[in-house]
């Protein structure tokens, strides 16, 4: 599946132009001066500019520098700011979060269960809930059942355990076909699934979102629970992929 539908958006990009939208709804006043060309048409406003509509990047990144630049120098943004939740989201969170749920709920089955039961408390137990996952449920992959998890409507995410959204989890050919027609979608991922497999769509939305707990491959009996959370990836969470066994692991011997 292609990663977008257009130009590629990186992860700061995408941070920046969620803050500079938010801005922009606020006050956009102070943002929308300069969208003219936008519109498909020329006009005359009867006097002279003192700048060139030109002077603001065509590129879409450059472009949300620029209002970055703007909003900062107006006092509307503070810079030190986003840069604090990019490299929380990057680097501190990413998927990481995330595996250590699923390792815990492989090895301990009373926290499994309390899991299922109730997400949003037994990701809390571990200290990763927060913005943009403060309710959480998770759906459990089984031999008989696999689930995949879409935001239909935009891009909701659970950022405290998965980090930042892909750029194709944003996409809308993703998010429309994923409904209509899962199984397509999980082949192009890699992801064959027998037909006595039941594919379930989860819709994250405002209100809630979804966390897929796969299934512990085989062969990992005898992995400790950090262990496990080192295989456990961000497209197993979303339900696009399985976890693989690890090199070196027997999936059809003695732990």
């Amino acid at each position: 599946m292609d990663e977008s539908e257009g130009r590629p958006v990186d992860r700061r990009g995408f941070i920046r132009d969620a803050a500079v939208g938010a801005a922009a709804f606020a006050a956009p006043g102070k943002l929308m001066g300069d969208q003219d060309e936008s519109h498909g048409h020329s006009h005359d406003h009867g006097h002279d500019h003192d700048h060139d509509h030109q002077d603001v990047p065509p590129d879409i990144a450059l472009r949300v520098r620029a209002l970055e630049s703007v909003l900062v120098e107006k006092g509307m943004v503070d810079s030190a700011a986003l840069d604090e939740i990019v490299d929380t989201y990057e680097n501190r969170v990413g998927p990481r979060n995330g595996a250590e749920v699923v390792a815990k709920a492989w090895v301990d089955s009373a926290y499994r269960e309390r899991l299922l039961a109730d997400g949003t408390a037994a990701i809390g137990e571990l200290g990763h809930l927060g913005g943009q996952g403060e309710h959480m449920k998770v759906v459990a992959n089984t031999p008989a059942v696999h689930n995949l998890v879409v935001c239909t409507l935009c891009s909701c995410y659970p950022w405290p355990t998965l980090g930042l959204p892909p750029v194709w989890y944003k996409s809308a050919p993703f998010r429309a076909r994923a409904v209509i027609e899962p199984r397509e979608v999980l082949s192009e991922f890699g992801l064959d699934l027998p037909d006595d497999v039941e594919v379930r769509v989860w819709d994250s939305t405002a209100e809630i979102r979804y966390l897929v707990l796969p299934e512990r491959p085989a062969g990992t009996e005898g992995m400790t629970e950090e262990e496990l959370a080192e295989i456990v990836t961000r497209d197993s969470m979303i339900g696009v992929a399985r976890v693989e066994t690890p090199s070196g692991a027997n999936p059809g011997g003695d732990a």
